[in-house]
């Protein structure tokens, strides 16, 4: 039998393989569909809504009663639900409302294989990589094989390819380790609590909020701010791509750097990579040798980050309270801070422009850096 890891692996891989469809080209298939700028941002928001809470009450739940995979399975039933439901909602308010319930039925999956990983792996931060780099394996696939077939079919493909995906990451979500409930009381519920009291994490999470809201003009507005200068798809997959790679390599050394650099420094060099990324896609959109280097800077934007963020959680949260704080980081940073963004970006480019959107994005990393330099002590 495949070992954890190897399985978690698997369904890294899978499940960023459905992402990576997904995220680079949601925006053109709205944009298809006659939606402008605000009302894509409103669609693309939902699942940052959904974040705010639901990770929470899948993450408790999970933690309380060992039904980790169960949830993980079902949320996957719920994306397939969703997609299938999208070609049948007419208007905005419709596939605003579709994306909201789907986004709230499955926006417990992520955090929960966190969860997962890190336990499978005893909390060893420097093991993390290896096991996380094939989601940014399946991701590439997804961006390559979907920018390809849309170049040579019509935008409203895309909801088939992604349904297809979903289907492949339900299948391999089955075989997920089983977990079992934590051992606690109300006692140790109420130390979640104390934990979120505590300055530092406060701080954690606002800033990790932060770099979220900074990425949602990237998720929301990149591959049409990329069309719009003139990128064919095909292109604008190679530059998605492309940062995917640098993130694969970062993931490759993940073990030297986190046996080298505490997991502060780790961060506040992530957020100032952020705040020259953004500043250089909004202001040089033109300049494909640009562009390649903003996508690089995806290695320590994400890459770097989201490896020192998930290893700071479950430094900070105790046994017993993982799934809450992998859920509870998902929730108040890429769900209030991921919505915050998007909606911030798509206000800032119907009233200003593209360079001031990602001008904004740029703002955001500034001011989540400044947070971690200042408080957080991981």
């Amino acid at each position: 039998m495949l070992s954890p890891p190897v399985r978690l692996s698997a369904y890294f891989a899978a499940y960023f393989l459905y992402a990576g469809a997904f995220v680079p080209y949601f925006a053109l298939y709205l944009a298809d569909r006659g939606l402008g700028a605000a009302e894509i941002a409103l669609v693309l928001a939902m699942p940052a809504v959904a974040r705010i809470l639901a990770p929470s009450w899948w993450g408790m739940l999970a933690d309380r009663t060992g039904a980790g995979r169960a949830i993980v399975v079902g949320s996957g039933v719920a994306l397939l639900a969703g997609y299938s439901a999208m070609p049948f909602a007419d208007g905005t308010v419709q596939l605003a409302a579709v994306m909201l319930l789907m986004s709230l039925l499955s926006a417990g999956a992520l955090p929960i294989v966190e969860s997962m990983t890190l336990s499978a792996l005893e909390g060893r931060a420097e093991r993390y990589g290896p096991v996380r780099l094939w989601g940014s394996v399946g991701f590439i696939a997804g961006v390559l094989g979907t920018g390809a077939w849309l170049d040579a079919h019509h935008p409203q493909s895309l909801i088939g390819v992604v349904v297809v995906l979903v289907v492949v990451a339900v299948l391999v979500s089955l075989g997920l380790p089983t977990s079992r409930p934590a051992a606690g009381s109300p006692k140790g519920r109420a130390s979640l609590g104390a934990v979120l009291r505590q300055p530092d994490v406060q701080a954690f999470l606002a800033a990790c909020a932060c770099m979220a809201a900074a990425h949602g003009a990237l998720y929301g507005f990149f591959s049409l701010y990329a069309e719009a200068a003139g990128f064919r798809k095909s292109i604008i997959g190679a530059l998605w791509t492309l940062g995917v790679v640098a993130e694969i390599a970062i993931f490759m050394a993940w073990p030297r750097l986190a046996a080298r650099f505490t997991l502060r420094t780790l961060l506040v060099a992530s957020f100032a990579c952020a705040a020259v990324r953004f500043a250089a896609i909004g202001w040089g959109v033109h300049v494909l040798a640009l562009l390649v280097l903003a996508q690089l800077l995806h290695a320590a934007t994400f890459g770097v980050f989201h490896a020192a963020a998930v290893s700071s959680v479950h430094r900070l949260f105790p046994a017993g309270q993982q799934a809450s704080g992998q859920s509870l980081y998902s929730s108040l940073s890429y769900g209030l801070g991921g919505g915050v963004g998007t909606l911030a970006a798509g206000w800032a480019w119907e009233s200003f422009g593209p360079a001031a959107c990602f001008s904004l994005a740029s703002a955001f990393a500034l001011a989540g850096g400044l947070l971690v330099a200042w408080r957080v002590r991981v």
